[in-house]
């Protein structure tokens, strides 16, 4: 355990940015996923099991999906890219 305050804090910035990256598009596929199962849930009770809204309904969580899987794929590409480095000097500004 390290008890270096500056090294944690830095360490605390690093993963609040990692946290960060993609979250509009992880907020986005939620939402693309929760509206596409309610609209298969009412194109299947409601409409009789109309194709086009089962279709739709199903194009609707493939971009929720596909937004979740961007998400990640960003971030372990900016993690790799940037890698934490204890040893890295603190530069101001």
């Amino acid at each position: 355990m390290h008890d270096d305050p500056a090294l944690i804090a830095r360490q605390s910035a690093y993963l609040d940015h990692v946290r960060e990256l993609g979250r509009r598009e992880r907020t986005i596929g939620l939402m693309a996923s929760l509206i596409g199962v309610l609209i298969l849930a009412i194109a299947r009770l409601r409409l009789a099991g109309e194709p086009w809204a089962l279709w739709t309904g199903v194009a609707i969580i493939a971009f929720g999906w596909a937004a979740f899987v961007y998400s990640v794929a960003r971030r372990i590409l900016w993690v790799r890219a940037h890698p934490f480095d204890p040893n890295a000097i603190d530069t101001p500004g």
